[in-house]
């Protein structure tokens, strides 16, 4: 099977503005917003949204959803070639899973620091610090689209 290993080829707008879908989607049925696609040749394979609160269990973060997927459903050769895009920059344990996933990219919209500002949620540490080395994280893109959902979520 012949596929793209140019990244930077691949829709990135496109794919984020699904993960903004599922972020939406996720504030409306009561979740924080957060949405996340999997991405294989530029193709979506997986789509999650947060389900922290409406599944009453902390793991339910999309991305950290999505990485186990992906080691459920795909090769260690699959997942070298895939590409997250999330609606905001993952958190430490969400980037605990996609190093161990071992994805290629991650692409966010929202920056961490970003997220402080509106909710007082403070980060120790950026994502591109423990993928540092096995993923590349790439963002932010679309940064206002993905600024203004969470100011719509009112945080």
């Amino acid at each position: 099977m012949l596929f793209s290993s140019n990244f930077d080829e691949f829709d990135h707008g496109a794919h984020l503005r699904r993960a903004f879908e599922l972020a939406n989607e996720a504030a409306e049925r009561g979740d924080h917003p957060f949405g996340s696609v999997l991405v294989l040749d530029d193709e979506i394979v997986l789509t999650d949204s947060n389900r922290v609160v409406t599944e009453n269990d902390i793991r339910r973060h999309p991305e950290l959803h999505l990485a186990h997927l992906a080691c459920q459903k795909f090769s260690v050769e699959e997942r070298a070639r895939m590409v997250m895009y999330t609606s905001t920059e993952p958190c430490p344990m969400c980037a605990g899973g996609i190093r161990a996933a071992g994805l290629a990219r991650v692409y966010y919209s929202v920056a961490s620091h970003d997220l402080t500002e509106l909710n007082g949620y403070h980060t120790p540490v950026r994502s591109a610090a423990i993928l540092e080395g096995v993923t590349q994280v790439v963002g932010p893109l679309l940064h206002s689209e993905g600024m203004r959902i969470h100011k719509d979520y009112g945080w």
